[in-house]
């Protein structure tokens, strides 16, 4: 059954609707949406000109790798971005239409229209016009309709790519099993970037042209870069590689689409029912039962809060996954920063200037991931959504509220401190700085504790309830970005005491750090626990109102 241009265009009016009823009385969300018009258009004119410089004749070099390696880094953006950062816009929710008679293809066609409607395929588009553009004023009108053919499949393949792959994980991870393997994967994918981009950037200044153009050239036939250098093809013309390439866009994009098509089916006919045996009660009691592992902790209001918590950020696979990349993340900084930066790592770039031993510096790495260890509580009301309701009608004070929840994370975000704190010490083999990561980590992670306490009350937003677990409301990409970031440099700043102190103390600093660092850490936590409480009893309702999802 053909899909009509009329149809496609309901689901379009739809999503706009959706977001028009969305703003009403929403001016945080205005504002975020505005400010993603704005990254959006900086991101795609940057792309833009600079694509239309790789396409000019005088730059040869730029022609051959820009199209390809930016197209192919491009498509990767799409892939997982959406898995590990931005998440994906659920505007319209898919489950919503499992009622209604709609055929599955025209379905998908409309999903996909108003998946276009919105500012990351803007942002794409506007970018890879450049390829166009580029090559009409370098190579003339045919390479510029070519480039065009290929840049429109090129943002079809993004959007279908996104979509198939993250509704394709939102069904696999209905298993409890495949769910913890995923979220092991993907987070430990999202901690490797950073050693990924080192190891990258080195061997990239190692390589001779004639090798990336090589690579280049092969790259440029696989799906990811196909669609991009269509344009390069036709501008040497060569247009039979050029329509080939085309064909491998469009086949890939086909291809997608009807993968798409068969998990969403799936995701709408609802999530799995979890499987396996239900172990017996036993004959404890039912708050025995209720704090299990934790029966250390207090039997009182506050300790059934934490135990609650402490469950949530074990089975909450989003949470989770936070866990899982603060480990990684938090032993490749300090090992980087310890063994001399990426010189150390990599011992054949003898020429470049290695990072100073000094114990300010490595202070400063150990403040970074004490930082983003906490980066996690910055939207911690987002988790619960309408859930927290309980809470605001049973009238859980403010601070207790705060003090529960920052223990319960601190009892899985504490030990691992305190083994990446180990394991750093053992891979750089000095045994006597042990307690300079130890304090320094702690400290950190207590101020950025107390200013993600305190960001979580004024800066929340909800998170769509989706058998998705990568979906966000629009906006939702950019509120998770501005959120973490304004939260981490804001921790950042409070926490360069430590780092000043380093500076300051030398190698005395070693001895004084432990100590120094768990006060300074459980001060900043108090005061972001009575400066949050206090304002989570000011502004509760308000607070229910920005994490309640919309539908």
């Amino acid at each position: 059954m053909a899909v009509s241009g009329q149809g496609l265009g309901v689901f379009v009016q739809l999503k706009l609707r959706v977001l028009r009823n969305g703003f009403r009385g929403k001016p945080a969300r205005i504002i975020m949406f505005v400010l993603s018009l704005v990254l959006g258009l900086w991101f795609g004119g940057v792309g833009c000109l600079a694509l239309i410089m790789s396409m000019q004749p005088a730059y040869p070099e730029l022609t051959a790798l820009v199209p390809a390696f930016g197209g192919a880094l491009l498509v990767l953006g799409w892939l997982f971005g959406p898995l590990i950062w931005f998440g994906v816009d659920e505007t319209l929710n898919p489950i919503k239409f499992a009622l209604l008679p709609i055929p599955r293809i025209a379905l998908i066609g409309g999903l996909l229209s108003a998946a276009l409607i919105g500012v990351p395929a803007a942002a794409t588009l506007l970018a890879t016009m450049g390829l166009v553009i580029g090559a009409a004023i370098g190579y003339g009108v045919v390479a510029a309709v070519v480039s065009a053919l290929g840049v429109v499949l090129g943002v079809l393949l993004c959007v279908a790519l996104s979509r198939a792959v993250t509704s394709a994980f939102a069904n696999l991870l209905g298993s409890r099993r495949v769910r913890d393997l995923a979220a092991i994967g993907l987070a430990s994918l999202a901690a490797l970037i950073g050693p990924m981009q080192v190891f990258g950037i080195s061997a990239l200044a190692r390589a001779d042209f004639t090798r990336l153009e090589r690579f280049a050239q092969v790259l440029g036939w696989t799906p990811v870069a196909a669609p991009w250098t269509a344009g390069v093809e036709a501008a040497h013309g060569r247009y039979g590689a050029a329509v080939a390439k085309l064909a491998i866009a469009l086949a890939t994009t086909l291809l997608l689409v009807w993968w798409w098509s068969v998990t969403i089916e799936t995701a709408m006919l609802g999530a799995p029912t979890a499987s396996g045996s239900r172990r017996a009660a036993g004959p404890a009691s039912p708050v025995t039962r209720f704090f299990g592992r934790l029966s250390w902790l207090p039997a009182n209001a506050d300790g059934a809060m934490v135990v609650r918590e402490a469950r949530y950020w074990w089975r909450d696979t989003r949470r989770r996954a936070n866990l899982i990349t603060f480990t990684v993340i938090g032993i490749f900084l300090p090992v980087l920063f310890n063994l001399g930066g990426p010189t150390g790592l990599m011992p054949d770039e003898a020429n470049a200037p290695a990072i100073p031993d000094n114990p300010a510096i490595r202070t400063g790495a150990l403040v970074m991931v004490g930082v983003i260890g906490a980066i996690a509580l910055a939207n911690q009301f987002g988790f619960d959504g309408s859930a927290y309701a309980l809470h605001l009608v049973t009238g859980v004070p403010g601070r207790r509220e705060m003090r529960t929840r920052v223990l319960g994370y601190a009892l899985y975000i504490v030990p691992l401190i305190v083994v990446i704190s180990v394991a750093v010490t053992v891979i750089a083999g000095n045994a006597s700085e042990l307690p300079l990561r130890l304090g320094t980590l702690l400290g950190a992670f207590g101020v950025a504790a107390g200013v993600c306490l305190v960001a979580s009350v004024y800066g929340a937003y909800s998170l769509p309830e989706s058998t998705n677990p990568f979906a966000v409301n629009t906006g939702g990409g950019l509120a998770k970005s501005l959120l973490a970031m304004g939260a981490m440099l804001s921790s950042v700043a409070l926490a360069s005491p430590l780092v000043v102190m380093a500076a300051i103390a030398g190698d005395v600093w070693a001895w004084v750090a432990l100590p120094v660092g768990i006060g300074y850490g459980l001060a900043a936590a108090t005061l972001g626990i009575m400066i949050g409480g206090d304002a989570v009893d000011r502004r509760g309702p308000e607070l229910l109102a920005a994490v309640t999802p919309r539908g």
